[in-house]
């Protein structure tokens, strides 16, 4: 069961997803689902995926933080002092918000439906 506040999935910067998929299928026999010609999740222990839209920043994985209330979650991260760097959007599978901690980093918080 999915917790409040606990990492729930890492997204990971790609490239062009054809080759770098055919590697973690030939090195590792990952299995991967597509959304579109720039996303491909994988569930291979903990969830994630691989994210070749140019508009992410390259280099950077983004550890993803799962909420049952999206909306309590935000206040939560605001009243926090967290900076909402990206509020929140639909995409396939849910909704979620990106933030900023003190120190800088980016992360994300992701809702079901």
């Amino acid at each position: 069961m999915r917790e409040d506040g606990k990492i729930d999935y890492v997204e990971l910067p790609a490239g062009d997803l054809i080759p770098l998929k055919r590697f973690y299928e030939q090195a590792f026999g990952w299995a991967f689902t597509d959304y579109g010609p720039s996303y491909a999740a994988m569930s291979e222990g903990l969830d994630g995926g691989f994210d070749a839209d140019a508009a992410n920043q390259p280099g950077k994985p983004l550890v993803v933080l799962y909420a049952h209330d999206l909306e309590a979650m935000e206040a939560s991260v605001r009243a926090a002092g967290g900076a909402i760097v990206r509020p929140i959007f639909s995409f396939p599978g849910g909704r979620r918000f990106h933030f900023r901690d003190p120190s800088g980093n980016e992360l994300a918080v992701w809702s079901e439906g």
